[in-house]
């Protein structure tokens, strides 16, 4: 138990820094309140679990070579691009305030957070950072992996509960127009993402020029 409860801090550590998912669940969370946040967050697990399970296998080296990881970047910015455009664009749509019925679809939401986690940062940060963490119990000890990987999804988990919990709260004291100019800066900062992303496809193919 002392392990797994160790590794609910890290989650939590990991789920902390501002990134594109955090962003996207914002967002939807504002808009269309916490279930559609949270379905979000859960696309965005989806990934973390089948990454830790190519973990588990040894499959994820793979992902680990530049000729995989070089296109990523690029395949990454196109998807934030979408979903940064497609902000700006229905900034104004979908929008339910607290108490009124919500019409967007869950299985959309969640999607828009499968999007955002395949994009290359979520998929490096796991295979080279966090990779070697599980790697290492896995090697040890093959019920520590799963403790371990249990430990981290549930702080992440709790981290986007959390969050969701405290926008849903905030979105009752705002108005329309409030979140269609928040749901603008989530545009914004997802093509800023994408640009980044950009700039490190760029930076990675000037080392095989």
């Amino acid at each position: 138990m002392s392990l797994y409860f160790a590794y609910v801090m890290v989650g939590l550590t990991i789920a902390m820094p501002v990134g594109a998912i955090t962003v996207e669940m914002t967002k939807q969370g504002l808009k269309n309140g916490f279930l559609h946040g949270w379905a979000v967050g859960l696309g965005g697990m989806t990934i973390d679990f089948v990454l830790i399970i190519l973990l588990s296998t040894g499959l994820a080296s793979i992902l680990a070579l530049p000729i995989i990881q070089i296109p990523m970047w690029l395949i990454g910015a196109v998807f934030l691009l979408y979903l940064g455009y497609d902000s700006l664009k229905n900034a104004d749509k979908d929008i339910t305030l607290s108490g009124e019925r919500v019409t967007k679809s869950f299985i959309s939401s969640y999607k828009n957070g499968l999007l955002v986690a395949v994009s290359p940062g979520n998929l490096v940060f796991w295979v080279n950072v966090f990779g070697v963490v599980l790697a290492k119990n896995y090697a040890s000890d093959e019920s520590h992996f799963f403790i371990v990987a249990l430990g981290i999804l549930s702080g992440i988990l709790l981290h986007d509960i959390g969050l969701l919990t405290i926008i849903s709260i905030t979105r009752k004291a705002l108005n329309r127009n409030m979140i269609k100019w928040l749901t603008i800066v989530s545009g914004i900062l997802l093509i800023g993402f994408a640009g980044y992303f950009v700039y490190e496809f760029i930076q990675s193919v000037k080392l095989y020029i």
